[in-house]
């Protein structure tokens, strides 16, 4: 790979085509020294300062392309590992805050940092997970979600990538999840941020290591089959002064319009997707996570923020667009674009969006209209179901609807359930805390949560701690609270979570048709006793699991359930068995009794213990009476 650049480079640069910018810009060695490319198109003068020149901004000009506003030029004596930065005079002939690389690999951690020229060179040893690896769409995903530098410490020290990566290997091994997504790891100056204010988009977060330390985390989880999923942020940006910023003395990468170029939640820049170079630069950082650091899915934040320009914004503070209204078309055709451009190169892979309104077709196909996601994040039902848990046991009868309403709209897209990092910060409390009763009570009713989130049609998230029930919110200062696991109320929450990984994973009947054609209410209209059930299908007729879920403290003895063939049910997960904390009062099978019950043809009788879930599996055949058909 040569670091020249072409004029079909930029031109596919200034026309919001080109995928891999980072091929061509930054710092590239090249055997005498380095060449540097930056895009600075409103700048009188640019120069490339480091630990080569002495920091010296009058001894490498680099020339300027008229046509493209690039600036390119070698720079001898440069070696891998040395820093730099951009020196930027404007029109005016001022002098700005020195720059650190936009497409920089790998970046100080310091107030101000300097890039770094590095080498990205490193041996895969994944090439088994790569050729086998697919979009998932009729497969197992089970994604634990997690902040790297909260995970483990030692005291107060953050683990890095490289020391991360066989303890983390072993536990999602042991715990089953299919997939890690990590909270953001690229380049961000507040570690408060959570890496959601992001400043290298092309680089990983040096904190916690070099590239090739990130490259060995992955690595390692792809050998022991786990896949790999990046947060991503393209909707807004860092304000720092090293940072993209007023690049080169002009709005370059963000709108100029305050009430377009600055989010008013966050206080940080907004990217101008009209702006073709924009694009450029943000579909190659795409590309770049997935060519260079081999990952399997992106985790697209904040969708909404860039769907609608009135987003978090006052009535009178935002600018509508041509036709008069709020969408944000021209974020509209760069997300599509993206989601385009990577199920062409890389259609094993997954992009996955958070997005919180009811914009039709998230998850649609671009040529019918839709964005093109593979997946979108079912909000609506992490905050009804969140609610419904919060609310005292006693009054669950009135909001019995936010347990059922889902199935009316399970269809429109490609759903994920997510039990998220943002739902235990903020004095929002940990989603045990969230539980209403003892403590007792509290274990039992989010093995149930956790229990109902598996068994709901969608793939599945859940943020780490939430399957140890830490106490405590969430905090990026230090370690998640596993001291709790002294405590066999804990371990036995830790082992449900184990065991409901384990079984997903081997029933197809929870994972191949996330949509009505895999789920049929058994019986929703318990209100006054808060009790449901339901039938999951796989694509086999006889491949089903039934799924009941008691919401109330109260133990119903003698209670009928409806089923769709007569024989033996067993109990295949209990969340009330004693291994996981419960008191262990449901019989383990039933034989089903001639009495047709709930619109089916044969009924069985069980106790159903306060404040759980039950998955059940046919047995054996007494006499046929009917068939699953879903």
């Amino acid at each position: 790979m040569t670091s020249r650049l072409y004029p079909n480079d930029l031109y596919w640069f200034n026309e919001g085509t080109h995928r891999r910018i980072y091929q061509k810009f930054g710092a590239h060695l090249t055997g005498a020294g380095a060449h540097f490319a930056v895009w600075a198109p409103n700048a009188e003068k640019v120069w490339v300062i480091g630990e080569f020149n002495g920091w010296n901004g009058e001894g490498h000009c680099l020339d300027y392309d008229l046509g493209s506003g690039v600036w390119q030029g070698e720079v001898p004596g440069v070696q891998a590992g040395m820093g730099y930065k951009f020196r930027i005079q404007d029109k005016a002939g001022c002098i700005l805050s020195d720059k650190a690389d936009p497409v920089g690999f790998f970046h100080e951690t310091t107030t101000a940092p300097a890039s770094r020229v590095w080498d990205l060179s490193y041996d895969w040893q994944d090439l088994q997970w790569m050729q086998k690896r697919t979009n998932n769409h009729q497969k197992p995903v089970s994604i634990y979600e997690m902040h790297i530098g909260s995970w483990r410490r030692n005291g107060q020290k953050m683990w890095g990538y490289r020391e991360l990566a066989e303890p983390l290997c072993a536990y999602l091994l042991e715990m089953e999840f299919t997939h890690v997504e990590f909270m953001p790891v690229l380049e961000h100056p507040f570690t408060g941020s959570w890496g959601y204010q992001v400043a290298g988009y092309f680089a990983p977060a040096s904190r916690w290591g070099t590239p090739q330390d990130l490259m060995y985390l992955i690595d390692r989880l792809h050998q022991s089959g786990i896949g790999v999923i990046l947060d991503w942020v393209p909707s807004h940006f860092a304000t720092d002064a090293h940072g993209l910023g007023l690049f080169d003395g002009t709005h370059l990468y963000e709108h100029a319009h305050p009430w377009q170029g600055i989010h008013p939640q966050w206080q940080s820049y907004v990217f101008n997707y009209g702006r073709h170079e924009v694009v450029s630069f943000l579909l190659s950082s795409a590309f770049f996570w997935l060519d260079v650091y081999h990952v399997d899915g992106l985790r697209v934040d904040a969708v909404t923020s860039m769907l609608f320009r009135s987003f978090g914004r006052q009535a009178h503070e935002w600018i509508p667009n041509r036709e008069g209204g709020a969408e944000d078309t021209e974020a509209v055709g760069f997300l599509r674009d993206l989601n385009r451009s990577i199920s062409q190169e890389y259609p094993s892979t997954m992009v996955f969006a958070e997005e919180s309104s009811a914009w039709p077709g998230v998850t649609h196909p671009i040529a019918e209209g839709g964005l093109g996601f593979s997946f979108k994040w079912d909000m609506g039902w992490m905050h009804d179901t969140l609610e419904y848990f919060e609310t005292d046991p006693l009054y669950r009868k009135y909001r019995h609807g936010l347990l059922t309403f889902r199935p009316l709209y399970m269809d429109h897209e490609h759903f994920v359930l997510p039990l998220s990092h943002d739902e235990v910060v903020h004095l929002k409390k940990s989603l045990i805390d969230k539980m209403p009763g003892t403590a007792t009570q509290k274990l039992a009713q989010l093995r149930l949560l956790l229990g109902m989130q598996m068994a709901t049609p969608g793939k599945k998230l859940l943020f780490m701690g939430g399957e140890i029930g830490q106490w405590r919110e969430w905090s990026p200062d230090r370690e998640l609270d596993w001291n709790v696991l002294h405590d066999a109320g804990h371990r036995g929450l830790q082992k449900w979570m184990q065991s409901l990984n384990h079984w997903y994973r081997r029933q197809p009947a929870l994972y191949e048709k996330d949509d009505s054609s895999g789920f049929r209410w058994v019986d929703w209209q318990d209100i006054n006793h808060s009790i449901i059930s339901f039938l999951r299908q796989g694509i086999k007729e006889t491949d089903a699991v039934l799924v009941v879920a008691n919401f109330t403290p109260v133990t119903h003895y003698g209670y009928r359930i409806g089923v769709p063939r007569s024989g033996s049910w067993s109990v295949v997960l209990d969340s009330d068995a004693v291994e996981f904390g419960g008191a262990g009062l449901r019989e383990f099978r039933a034989i089903s009794e001639p009495v047709a019950w709930q619109e089916q043809p044969a009924s069985i009788v069980q106790t159903l213990p306060g404040l759980s879930v039950a998955y059940y599996k046919f047995s054996y055949v007494q006499s046929q009476v009917g068939s699953f058909g879903l």
